[in-house]
């Protein structure tokens, strides 16, 4: 799943493109969810079942998305929105009269996540305590595909480093990769 728009991005043409060519190239059956390709018009009856249906399909989830404003794209808040709804991605389990807690229902799902800061981590991490991350894993993941159950790697500092510090992050994903295939 690419939540970037734009198609020269280190997101969209580093790590997305990496992830498609190593499963292809490992003979995988790959489908892509392009938030920003695809039409996102009111309504989207269709297009959410369409996602769900993907996310039902596969075994592995890879979500590529860019930091704007300590979260991800406003597509990608929308897809958790509007496709990783109760009942279908996880349900509450009630324990008194007013409270229950979330049972994932995607856990069996493998997830990576590949986030990327246009800061260095060193402020992100410390001083703002990787609150993005933190968020996604906590308050999303942790409904959806259970605690401790997902795969996020942060990409710092992107639009500044060196093309070969964009070539180790891209050998982070293809080693990931080859892990998540068993290679």
């Amino acid at each position: 799943m690419i939540g970037h728009p734009n198609e020269e991005s280190f997101c969209f043409n580093g790590i997305f493109k990496t992830i498609k060519d190593e499963l292809e190239k490992n003979d995988e059956s790959v489908k892509v969810i392009d938030l920003y390709r695809d039409s996102f018009a009111r309504p989207r009856t269709e297009l959410v079942k369409r996602y769900k249906d993907l996310v039902t399909w596969c075994d592995r989830i890879y979500i590529i998305s860019p930091v704007w404003w300590f979260r991800l794209t406003p597509r990608l808040e929308t897809f958790f929105d509007e496709v990783f709804t109760p009942g279908f991605a996880y349900k509450f389990i009630p324990i008194t009269k007013i409270y229950g807690y979330p049972k994932p229902l995607l856990s069996h799902k493998k997830v990576r996540t590949y986030i990327t800061h246009g800061a260095p981590s060193l402020p992100v991490v410390t001083l703002y305590l990787n609150s993005v991350k933190l968020r996604l894993v906590m308050g999303v993941y942790s409904f959806v595909f259970g605690w401790f159950k997902t795969k996020t790697r942060q990409f710092w500092s992107v639009p500044f480093v060196s093309d070969d510090k964009r070539i180790k992050y891209l050998s982070i994903v293809k080693k990931d990769i080859k892990t998540d295939l068993g290679l």
